[in-house]
């Protein structure tokens, strides 16, 4: 049986509705880890940190289509909510066609400009032909990508979850088959691996495409449509906590490096890159959750059913709870093997991969709940909150903790940063909860 935005949701619907998009997102990262694991075991560990170097800035970019997406969604979910299908599918057609708009644009701006932004990223000259190859080939491909980004929230929106998961592992297959035909078969190096993510982009953002342009008996269609700036703001607006998210993390990725440049030299930013690809599969199950619960949250919430947002807030938390500290868990146990395969070929920087992925582990405690708790406030159309839990969670509380703490505990303190950072950001984000009770009847 079909689960619709309208019903009441049980633990059990709940996890039967966010399962495609948590499945989506989590394979998402693991092509995407795949890129990682044949650039360090083919390449070596120079590309390696190479392409860790230029990634934030590629993702920066990208995640446009994440605030485009989340944002016109949460807008999109409440004007069904309302009753106002046709006014929906109006903002939903305007979204996607402004997408494809700023796609190009910066797609342009970001090949222009790669050399000068790598060096300034900290690029040495053993890793600045690599980050501009890489760079260059992915960005072309970058309207995909921010398309892909969109789709993964709308295909829930509209109903089609399961969409969703199908046209992402149909990217994921293509990315990690191509890797292997580019890096090992071809040995096209960094070329390879963002050759093989971006003709995979356009698998998961085009399909979607084909299918939305298509008549369908989703809640949702494309159709002809103007552009107008208050409803592209409003949507941007909305989902600017998602972009502050990708470009704090970025900026914060950048700092990360910069510090592990100064106390670890290239094997702490090689070591900081398997953190990364290992946490992308990690976090993603939490925002796979969030793209899950976000529509059904703003649907209830433009048709005024204020118990089921408290059912929604109630049961996510402690979903999110539960969620957390099974993943650290598994992170402790899995450091070793995981370390293993990327970087087992060598000792220093095998050890030093698994101290920091147990160090760093202890974040996953709280960031499901910081994250949902900023995913909810988008939900409920409130942008300005969720981009300062957003903003505090992922730049300001990381940046003082990167900062301050290797200054007192040295390589340990940048490892440990992130958890700092999620333990004040969960004091932010409760108290908001607390204070937007009376405001919006959760």
């Amino acid at each position: 049986m079909e689960i619709r935005l309208s019903d009441h949701f049980t633990y059990k619907k709940i996890m039967r509705f966010c399962f495609p998009p948590i499945v989506m997102m989590v394979f998402t990262s693991i092509y995407g880890v795949v890129d990682g694991l044949f650039v360090s075991n083919f390449t070596g560990k120079v590309p390696f940190a190479a392409i860790n170097l230029i990634m934030p800035f590629i993702m920066v970019i990208g995640g446009v289509g994440f605030m485009i997406g989340t944002g016109g969604s949460a807008l999109v979910a409440k004007t069904l909510g309302m009753g106002k299908k046709d006014k929906a599918n109006n903002y939903f057609s305007m979204v996607v066609v402004f997408t494809v708009i700023c796609g190009v644009i910066l797609s342009i701006i970001g090949i222009a400009l790669i050399r000068p932004i790598s060096r300034l990223l900290g690029a040495t000259d053993s890793m600045i032909e690599y980050c501009v190859i890489y760079g260059r080939i992915a960005l072309f491909f970058n309207t995909a990508f921010m398309l892909q980004n969109v789709f993964q929230t709308f295909l829930t929106t509209a109903e089609k979850p399961k969409l969703g998961l199908a046209a992402t592992v149909c990217a994921g297959i293509t990315n990690m088959t191509l890797d292997t035909l580019f890096i090992m078969g071809f040995k096209w190096g960094v070329a390879g691996a963002a050759l093989a993510t971006g003709m995979s982009e356009c698998v998961g953002g085009l399909v979607p495409l084909i299918y939305f342009i298509r008549p369908n008996n989703s809640l949702l269609q494309l159709k002809k449509t103007k552009l107008k700036a208050k409803i592209l703001l409003k949507a941007c607006a909305n989902g600017s906590s998602e972009l502050m998210s990708s470009i704090s993390g970025s900026l914060v990725s950048m700092l990360y490096n910069l510090q592990l440049l100064k106390f670890a030299g290239e094997n702490g930013v090689a070591a900081y890159g398997v953190l990364m690809y290992i946490q992308f599969i990690f976090v993603a199950i939490f925002i796979g959750y969030t793209i899950g619960t976000s529509p059904v949250v703003g649907y209830h919430y433009g048709a005024l059913h204020y118990d089921e947002l408290k059912n929604l807030r109630h049961k996510s938390l402690l979903i999110m709870m539960i969620a957390g500290v099974i993943m650290m868990c598994l992170a402790q146990v899995l450091a070793y093997p995981l370390a293993k395969i990327f970087v087992g070929y060598d000792t220093e920087l095998f050890n030093m991969t698994v101290n920091a992925f147990r160090i760093f582990a202890f974040s996953f405690i709280l960031a499901g709940m910081n994250i949902f708790t900023s995913s909810f406030f988008t939900a409920l159309n409130n942008g300005g909150v969720s981009a300062i839990i957003s903003f505090l969670r992922t730049l300001v509380f990381q940046m003082l903790s990167v900062l301050i703490l290797p200054l007192l505990f040295g390589l340990n303190g940048i490892w440990c940063a992130n958890t700092v950072a999620e333990i004040f950001a969960f004091i932010i984000s409760q108290s908001f909860l607390l204070a937007k009770r009376k405001v919006y009847h959760y």
